[in-house]
């Protein structure tokens, strides 16, 4: 769809801690005088002090874009036409990522509304630029006249005309309409999927209230009925008539709770099939994309929408992304299978004769139950010391340690948020000055708000691409931050995962909310083994993932397409979980839509950040000397350069492998921290 103007963070999560809303959004905000604050806008952005400013601020985009364009019409100097498409590219995505996080995030339905409008009016004007022959002529002649100096121009106007002709614009005029039409459908699909699984989540009604433990109930929503046995006519008192249920609502993330906590295993068996069986009309919306996508990839010559989209990816074909996936696959195998057995046996124990076999919705219950007993973690316990304002304090020692440079909250204008307890930072380095808006949702008093060592690991996660977008310093905003092929875009967000574990760092903010003790290094210990428990089935499942995706998106199998008898073949040939019949994973797994034919980048950022993390970090994690090879070898560079040049400049040889055309990650590193090392597969 974005063609020449691409999202800048094609990786942005609206999702998990607390919601968290890491919004690195990379375009430009106004500065503020706080001294004097008058009201502003959203992000800083004067336009946005009402709803109705959206219209105003498309209206400049689109105004400003078009002088640039009259501009590039005149055929300037390469160097000009490369800079003025960056413009472009820079003005339409402020609209488009403020937009995007407006109707994600704002509580007020009149700007979600007209952020709704702004999205829609600057998506055909999209449409209009990447679609214009004008300023593709201008393009192929700044590649082809050999008169930019420097090395990220030439790249520059490469990736320009390839993203060009990704949108079909070198194509007669019947197909070049028929790809805009396809494309535009997507888009709509994309976001009817979405929209579905947040009206229709499932739910389930238990009763009796007791069937439900404790910790979990402030989750879900109580509701009652009358006691078996009375009628409306003798009723007397309600509160002894009535018997008190809760209503599950099947959400991912109060869905796990259930699995994972409650021992009643009807209930569990229940959320499990509702929540993996709705919502019903994803069924129809993903046939019809992966029908949009594959149309749009034989239109654009291609076999596949897995091949189409692959290009300018690190793998560079299906094939190969393939072929790594099964390698992993068989390579991790014996091991879940031990572990597939441990839980079935704990099963067994626990359930004695009636016990048949493992079901999906026993999994969760009985890992955490084998965890809690090696490990004996109090959840409560452990969040004590990951109370936000020490957890904001990691982030400012990263910052500190690594980079020398400095992070800190700053008062925001009036009008600037969108929600009084949104949180603004500024990160301010000796040599430059940058910001970073980095905005999460919380209760009234950030004091009482704790982690549980998950959410911590997101939060970091995070942090690894926001800083990825900040730090970055190329010439081009076409490639800024985390604008780089998808297959390498979530690989800082892996390898700050591990500064979330290690002991060295964590010992230095994490501290009881009320003692202020230390964090036993003992808790820590406990919480990483427990995190690597089972670790060959978490593999393997997200294994599954990456295969379902590239199927679905992957060469046509004969009509009609069965997503459903697509996911029970994979899931019976790399997975140990059953396949239920009535379940339908597939209809609420957001990330065939966002990561279509690129969910396998997870297993390569997974790889990547192991071998660096072992190379580079684990020795010093937290030294200038790291931090400085972490800032001008790999996260200053964005897009500028090609993925396995920056990976084999920071870490040497032995990060990257070529296999048939493309590259993939060495695993050795990443089999040997999951103790799978011994199980590697000549293929390497």
């Amino acid at each position: 769809m974005w063609n020449f103007i691409r999202r800048r963070d094609p990786n942005i999560h609206f999702e998990r801690l607390l919601k968290p809303l890491i919004s690195h959004r990379h375009f430009r905000t106004r500065a503020v005088d706080r001294q004097n604050a008058s009201p502003t806008g959203l992000y800083g952005f004067d336009h946005l002090k009402s709803p109705k400013g959206f219209q105003r601020f498309v209206d400049d985009a689109i105004e400003r874009s078009g002088e640039l364009v009259d501009y590039i019409a005149g055929m300037p100097s390469s160097a000009e036409i490369i800079r003025a498409m960056d413009e472009i590219s820079d003005t339409v995505c402020s609209v488009v990522d403020s937009a995007e996080l407006c109707r994600q995030t704002h509580p007020a339905r009149g700007f979600v509304q007209e952020a709704n409008k702004a999205s829609m009016r600057i998506n055909e004007y999209l449409h209009f630029l990447n679609t214009n022959h004008t300023l593709y002529n201008a393009v192929k002649k700044a590649e082809q006249d050999g008169h930019l100096l420097t090395e990220e121009a030439h790249r520059a106007a490469l990736h320009l005309r390839i993203d060009f002709e990704k949108g079909g614009i070198h194509l007669p005029s019947g197909k070049l309409d028929r790809v805009n039409q396809l494309n535009l459908n997507a888009l709509q699909l994309c976001r009817e999927y979405g929209e579905n699984i947040i009206t229709d989540p499932g739910h389930v009604d238990i009763f009796p209230a007791s069937c439900i433990p404790r910790q979990i109930q402030h989750l879900l929503k109580p509701i009652y009925r009358l006691k078996s046995g009375v009628s409306k006519d003798s009723l007397g008192s309600l509160d002894d008539e009535q018997a008190k249920g809760f209503q599950i609502i099947t959400e991912p993330r109060t869905l796990f709770s259930v699995l994972q906590l409650t021992a009643d295993d009807q209930v569990r068996k229940m959320a499990y099939l509702k929540g993996n069986s709705v919502p019903h009309a994803n069924h129809e919306v993903l046939d019809k994309l992966i029908a949009s996508r594959h149309e749009l990839a034989q239109i654009m010559g291609c076999k596949s929408y897995a091949e189409f989209v692959m290009k300018l990816n690190m793998a560079s074909s299906p094939e190969v992304v393939i072929s790594f996936l099964l390698e992993m696959s068989n390579m991790v195998k014996p091991s879940a299978d031990k572990e597939f057995k441990t839980i079935r046996n704990l099963k067994r124990d626990v359930c004695g004769q009636r016990c048949v076999d493992l079901e999906p919705w026993d999994e969760p219950y009985y890992t955490a139950m084998i965890k809690s007993s090696a490990y004996n973690l109090d959840s409560s316990v452990v969040a004590s010391y990951f109370s936000l304002p020490q957890c904001i304090e990691g982030l400012k020692l990263l910052v500190k340690s690594l980079f020398g440079a400095n992070f800190d909250s700053i008062p925001m204008a009036p009008g600037e948020s969108w929600h009084p307890d949104v949180l603004k930072m500024c990160l301010h380095h000796p040599e430059e000055v940058m910001a970073l808006v980095f905005n999460f949702s919380r209760p009234h008093d950030s004091s009482t708000v704790r982690l549980n060592h998950g959410e911590l690991e997101t939060l970091f996660h995070e942090f690894g691409h926001a800083l990825h977008a900040l730090l970055s310093r190329t010439d081009y905003q076409h490639f800024s931050g985390t604008r780089v092929a998808l297959d390498f875009a979530e690989t800082p967000s892996n390898l700050f995962e591990y500064y979330a574990r290690d002991y060295r760092v964590l010992r230095k903010f994490a501290r009881h909310y009320s003692t202020g003790e230390v964090i036993p290094e003992k808790l820590v210990k406990s919480l990483n083994g427990a995190r690597d428990m089972f670790a060959a089935t978490e593999l393997q499942r997200q294994i599954f993932y990456a295969l379902v995706d590239q199927t679905l998106f992957g060469d046509r199998l004969p009509e009609p397409r069965d997503t459903c008898s697509i996911v029970a073949h994979l899931k019976r040939q790399h997975s140990n979980e059953k396949h239920v019949e009535g379940t339908h994973m597939q209809i609420r797994f957001s990330h065939f839509l966002t990561y279509g034919a690129g969910y396998y980048s997870y297993l390569y950022a997974k790889c990547f950040a192991a071998t660096i993390w072992k190379k580079l970090c684990q020795e010093d994690p937290l030294s200038l000397a790291t931090g400085t090879a972490l800032r001008t070898k790999l996260l200053q560079h964005g897009g500028a350069k090609e993925p396995a040049d920056l990976l084999t400049d920071l870490v040497g040889d032995g990060i990257i492998r070529y296999h048939n055309g493309g590259i993939v990650p060495d695993i050795t590193s990443c089999l040997e921290e999951m103790k799978l090392s011994g199980e590697r597969s000549l293929y390497y």
